[in-house]
């Protein structure tokens, strides 16, 4: 079954802390993924940012809905247990509760009325009807438009002249930490070579070793036969290592072809490309910066 949003997860919460005693979270967490039949994969899943399990995170704010709504205490850090008003509302609403329930005790409607009036917005927002976190409205926002920003760097290196991916591949290198200075690494890209190598850049700042690069604006997919003549031609410099960057995509036999291989092959797609662009500042330029914090649960323990 999908996982449940984080309003289906707060009647179930708080039938876990029916028999009135104390309930670390993690305890919790186990019991409800137990309940709901979650596989190890669901349990896994992680938010866009892959900074925190999705199902844990709907877990955390369903306890957080409920303890606003005075449904839950908790007497020390990771521990809840349940309020008389809590007991009072599994009797009363026996199938579910959510957003809309908490909404009849004051103290929620307080805890709500406080985070709007603290935000900038003109506009009042409700609670999200898809069950979607925070996080994940914020994150899944953000994905998409990285999923659109990096469609438009493909189509700008499409539309641009061939040689345009070179000076790419040239910052791009430079950014992830290869190819020493960007002078090293344009003059040795620069030299176009022979039998399908454009160029080699040094794998370190003080050239340690040697990297080199296949670089091709395609529309196409990449077969086989393109890879085995780059692979010939890292054969013929005693080289052990090579980059494949093509804008297009790569056929299935290449890539099995290259898993083969005793020298170290990789293949960078356009999908990759505008990925590894985007991750490394490449054609791209911060807008808005946002910081998420947290609370600091060790800060008030303390208290």
């Amino acid at each position: 079954m999908p996982i449940p949003d984080y309003q289906s997860l707060m009647r179930p919460l708080l039938e876990a802390h029916r028999d009135g005693q104390e309930h670390l979270n993690r305890d919790l967490v186990d019991r409800l993924a137990e309940q709901f039949g979650l596989t190890d994969a669901e349990r896994r899943e992680m938010l866009p940012s892959g900074r925190a399990k999705l199902f844990d995170n709907r877990v955390g704010w369903a306890k957080t809905h409920i303890s606003r709504a005075g449904l839950i205490t908790s007497p020390r850090r990771a521990v809840s247990v349940i309020t008389e008003r809590g007991l009072e509302v599994l009797k009363k609403y026996p199938n579910r509760v959510d957003v809309h329930v908490l909404s009849e005790f004051e103290d929620y409607r307080d805890s709500a009325n406080r985070r709007r009036t603290d935000e900038p917005q003109e506009e009042t927002r409700s609670e999200p009807e898809d069950g979607q976190t925070p996080e994940e409205t914020f994150e899944n926002a953000y994905a998409e438009l990285r999923r659109q920003t990096e469609t438009e760097l493909l189509k700008l290196i499409m539309a641009n002249p061939p040689d345009f991916l070179e000076r790419v591949v040239v910052d791009l290198v430079v950014k992830m930490g290869y190819g020493g200075s960007r002078k090293d690494a344009g003059e040795a890209l620069g030299r176009s070579g022979d039998e399908g190598i454009d160029g080699s850049i040094k794998e370190d700042p003080l050239g340690l070793d040697v990297i080199y690069l296949q670089a091709k604006r395609w529309d196409g997919t990449v077969g086989r036969p393109e890879i085995q003549k780059f692979a010939g031609a890292l054969q013929g410099q005693r080289a052990r290592k090579g980059i494949f960057i093509s804008t297009s995509t790569f056929s299935a036999e290449a890539m099995e072809y290259v898993s083969r291989l005793d020298s170290k092959i990789i293949l960078i797609d356009g999908p990759r490309l505008a990925r590894l662009m985007f991750d490394h500042g490449v054609g791209v330029a911060s807008e808005s910066t946002y910081e998420v914090k947290r609370i600091d649960s060790d800060y008030f323990a303390e208290a």
